[in-house]
């Protein structure tokens, strides 16, 4: 009961504050947007640089680490990809689209947040080297995807595919924060302490201010029929993702408890807002996306306890 009073409670109550805020009219959604957009564009892009500057690179990559959370999100996709083809019968880009939300977990707003309070900040490593190919590598994946099914018997080359995979990856705020923290953590930290002091002060508001913002952003959302497919990728999310990474770091690499956790912690988190960013961007499966979002949200409450309870 500890666990989910002191560690998981405090985080989904900043995003209660957040949704009962706009809910309430004591914040318009213009200022959510904002919100979200400093938090994304800004906050969470210092956050990463600085975390990704300033990582032990030799020791937070771990084969083990990665195989187990990856083979995990990929099992996720997969079977909300083809469970929306075959069982409920949609379109190929409608089913990449609903893929991707069993694909693509909050790693970053929920993930940090609870691994945190749970373990504490030196806890973080593992999270940090997920966290630094999650984006670059499964928006790349459901980019070229996407871009594959919808451009099918359209003659589109490999080359001009691959510009626009790469123009859309880049032009991502969070893997630009990444990519150039991995410069600097690589020329050696050459930054003088002023800047850190800078971007340290920046990077503490990242996590509230966008958890607050995802509660404002939730508001939006509505469940709204096609419950089959929502229920596929909730369980997907927040039990299968978790379960083969859980399964694979005991198992088969024999993960270290602080990669463990790490591992399973972020793996058992609901999808993101990106999941329905990325439907969003194609205009395909948006309210399958955005019910999932919901709904696994508020379930992850619980399964999320479940999970901790897992974990030595």
């Amino acid at each position: 009961m500890s666990a989910l009073l002191d560690v998981i409670l405090p985080v989904f109550l900043v995003i209660g504050f957040g949704y009962a805020a706009v809910r309430a009219g004591f914040l318009a959604e213009p200022a959510v947007d904002g919100l979200m957009r400093f938090a994304q564009n800004f906050a969470v892009p210092c956050l990463l640089f600085r975390s990704i500057a300033q990582l032990d690179l030799s020791a937070a990559y771990n084969a083990g680490l990665m195989t187990s959370f990856y083979t995990g999100a990929f099992a996720g996709f997969f079977a909300c990809f083809l469970g929306a083809m075959l069982v409920f019968r949609r379109a190929m880009p409608d089913a990449v689209s609903i893929g991707f939300a069993g694909l693509f977990s909050n790693s970053l707003l929920l993930g940090l947040a609870i691994t945190e309070r749970a373990y504490g900040t030196q806890a973080l490593q593992g999270n940090y080297a997920i966290i630094s190919l999650h984006a670059p590598m499964l928006y790349g994946f459901g980019i070229a995807l996407m871009e594959w099914a919808r451009t099918r018997g359209h003659g589109l080359s490999a080359p001009a595919l691959l510009r626009q995979i790469g123009r859309a990856i880049l032009s991502q705020s969070l893997v630009i924060g990444i990519l150039l923290g991995f410069a600097v953590n690589l020329a050696g930290n050459p930054l003088p302490g002023f800047f850190w002091s800078g971007i340290d002060m920046i990077a503490k508001s990242a996590i509230p201010v966008a958890l607050f913002g995802l509660g404002g952003v939730l508001v939006r959302y509505r469940i709204e029929g096609d419950i089959g497919p929502v229920l596929m990728v909730t369980f997907a999310s927040l039990i299968l993702h978790p379960g083969v990474t859980w399964l694979l770091a005991t198992q088969v690499f024999h993960l270290a408890t602080p990669e463990l956790r790490s591992a399973v912690v972020t793996a058992a988190m609901a999808p993101g807002v990106n999941a329905y960013m990325f439907a969003h961007m194609y205009g395909v499966g948006k309210r399958v996306n955005a019910s999932a979002v919901l709904v696994a949200t508020a379930a992850s409450i619980l399964t999320a306890w479940g999970w901790l309870h897992l974990l030595p």
